[in-house]
């Protein structure tokens, strides 16, 4: 009995600390853990609270600095396509000038970053030439518009009305109704003929007539049929005249004027009427043919 109560008195009782923490006592290696989180805080913690906000106040900027650059752009009557084009493009290129700000302030070097990226962009870039070049290619037609939709024209070896102009490619209507999705580097690469861009154009036709026929007669028949059409303009006035001597016919250059949106039906319509009159008329259209001369003779053939 003694004993227990010689070892009751000798025991520790619990400090205030213990009946807190635990009845475990805290080990030795739970202060350094702690100052290094203090340590932690005090080094970075300034410099994390800086970087968030360069990150969200950057943000809100290149947005606004987005919007404004559009509305500048549409109140000059820029390309709507460009327009978004350029929107996706700025917002994109601000949002990583201040993502690398942000790492900046937080002491991160920076510099192998854009290295990597560059490396990674000249990459990209060499597998894509075919895309990057319609793209340029797509960049150039909206900004210099050698052509608008609505406009017929003839290029990349296709005759039609354009329908959309995108960035890597081009939609154009042929006169037969299909649907022509052409790249925008293959309209570039050669000439481009706008047959809509002024609001008159001429009709280039020829038509062969027998060396047997008065030319005045054919002269006034062609011209009477021109102007017969109330579709072909009086100014300029139309024209028709000789235009060479072929093999077996009189070329006549026939050159009505009229709407760009009339070209064809007025193209179509006169081949139809200068046949018509020309049956009627009784002026020959000729075709290519050969004379055979059969010369007999008295010799024998062994």
């Amino acid at each position: 009995m003694n004993s227990f109560l010689f070892a009751a008195a000798d025991a520790v009782a619990p400090t205030e600390a213990d009946a807190i923490i635990g009845s475990e006592p805290m080990s030795e290696s739970t202060f350094p853990l702690m100052e290094k989180g203090f340590e932690f805080l005090q080094v970075y913690g300034l410099p994390i609270i800086h970087a968030i906000i360069i990150y969200f106040i950057g943000v809100k900027v290149v947005r606004y600095a987005t919007k404004y650059i559009c509305h500048l752009m549409k109140k000059s009557k820029t390309d709507e396509t460009l327009v978004k084009f350029a929107s996706h493009l700025i917002n994109a290129t601000g949002v990583v000038f201040v993502i690398i700000g942000a790492l900046t302030k937080l002491g991160m070097p920076t510099t192998s970053m854009v290295a990597v990226v560059g490396a990674a962009g000249l990459a990209i870039g060499l597998s894509l030439q075919g895309a990057l070049s319609n793209f340029a290619a797509g960049i150039l037609i909206i900004m210099f518009k050698p052509f608008k939709v609505g406009d017929l024209i003839d290029a990349g070896g296709t005759v039609g009305t354009v329908r959309e102009i995108e960035l890597f490619t081009s939609k154009l209507i042929t006169p037969d109704n299909k649907t022509a999705v052409i790249p925008n580097s293959l309209l570039t690469a050669d000439k481009i003929i706008n047959f809509t861009e002024t609001e008159d154009i001429r009709v280039d036709l020829t038509f062969g007539c027998s060396y047997g026929d008065d030319n005045d007669k054919v002269k006034s028949v062609l011209m009477n049929i021109l102007t017969s059409d109330p579709r072909v303009l009086t100014e300029p006035a139309p024209m028709v005249s000789i235009s060479g001597h072929g093999d077996s016919s009189i070329n006549y250059a026939v050159r009505p004027w009229c709407k760009a949106v009339n070209y064809w039906d007025v193209y179509f319509d006169m081949h139809e009427k200068v046949k018509k009159e020309f049956d009627a008329q009784g002026i020959s259209i000729p075709f290519p043919q050969r004379d055979l001369h059969i010369v007999s003779g008295t010799g024998k053939i062994s």
